[in-house]
């Protein structure tokens, strides 16, 4: 459980007991140092959590990827997910951002690992192309067909989550393929 002044925002679509992860349990992330979005879809696809952690700029970088650290680690240990699908971090034309959110990914991969979870990484234009069918597709249209898919409202106020359970949707829907070409070999 994250302490009580914790900037960590749960925003729980399904209760924990409602569910029994017997199949694949997915945190997806959209890493980032102020902002880092999570989503938690669980197969049939069926949102269990999403929000967003986000970091107090007045400290320095170091106490923000603690904060980020502490708050990951309290959503693996509270929901328990099988898998960790993360975004992918592209370069820009601003270093410093592509700095800060590599910093923000290898903190949540850090997180994954200490809980024993794979690790999943996808571009940008994968998961646009999973979740909207086309790779190009615009912020907007990747978060209505998040909020279609799962069955959600009022995603638009919450983009980072949107990204991060579009991330999980893009896992599970390659999931089966995955799983059928490991059995193969």
């Amino acid at each position: 459980m994250l302490p009580p002044t914790s900037p960590f925002q749960n925003h729980l679509l399904a209760s924990p007991a409602a569910y029994t992860p017997v199949h694949m349990f997915v945190l997806g992330i959209d890493p980032g140092l102020t902002t880092t979005g999570y989503g938690l879809v669980v197969e049939g696809p069926k949102a269990v959590n999403a929000g967003v952690i986000r970091t107090n700029r007045k400290v320095t970088v170091a106490e923000r990827l603690l904060e980020l650290h502490r708050d990951l680690t309290g959503l693996v240990e509270e929901h328990h997910p099988t898998v960790l699908a993360i975004e992918q971090v592209f370069s820009n034309r601003n270093l410093h951002t592509v700095a800060n959110v590599g910093r923000a990914a290898g903190v949540a991969m850090l997180v994954a690992a200490q809980a024993g979870l794979p690790v999943y990484e996808y571009t940008p234009s994968s998961v646009k192309r999973a979740v909207a069918g086309y790779g190009n597709a615009p912020k907007d249209q990747v978060q209505k067909m998040v909020a279609h898919r799962l069955g959600l409202s009022g995603l638009g106020r919450q983009a980072d989550a949107a990204d991060a359970l579009a991330v999980a949707l893009c896992h599970l829907q390659g999931a089966s393929l995955r799983e059928r070409v490991e059995a193969a070999r």
